[in-house]
């Protein structure tokens, strides 16, 4: 699968695109700096009407921008304002990755203080699921065209 890396790791700056052409359309500040690189699949419809959003589990320095292979890893359920909103982990093939408690901890630290600055937005992080379920998730919201 290919993901779009919209925004770097360690940086509190979230880009955004439009996810059929990949033009940039603006940037913001987050309350939490990325832990990982995070983007999207491309080809790829989720329940909220956007492309599937996808952390990549690498220390590798993937910049804003990059299209990057990667093979699912496992499905992160999030619930946003009441919206599914789940995450595919990723890794790149190449790498030897760590996935345990930490990683799951520190994802969940992200994803439940990112949008502290805004008031009333509520993130639910939920199980995390292995690769077969974030293989199930890829296939059910492939896009069609």
């Amino acid at each position: 699968m290919k993901v779009f890396i919209e925004n770097q790791a360690n940086s509190n700056v979230k880009h955004f695109f439009d996810e059929k052409t990949l033009e940039p359309k603006g940037s913001c500040c987050v309350s939490r700096a990325y832990p990982f690189p995070y983007g999207f699949v491309l080809n790829t419809i989720a329940a909220d009407g956007d492309n599937v959003d996808c952390f990549v589990l690498t220390t590798k320095n993937l910049l804003t921008g990059q299209i990057v292979e990667c093979e699912p890893l496992a499905l992160m359920e999030q619930i946003e304002d009441d919206q599914e909103d789940h995450k595919i982990l990723a890794f790149i093939p190449s790498e030897e990755i760590s996935f345990g408690e930490n990683t799951k901890i520190l994802l969940i630290e992200f994803v439940s203080h990112v949008f502290d600055h805004i008031p009333g937005k509520r993130i639910i992080a939920g199980i995390f699921h292995g690769r077969e379920a974030a293989l199930n998730y890829l296939r059910q919201h492939e896009s069609q065209c």
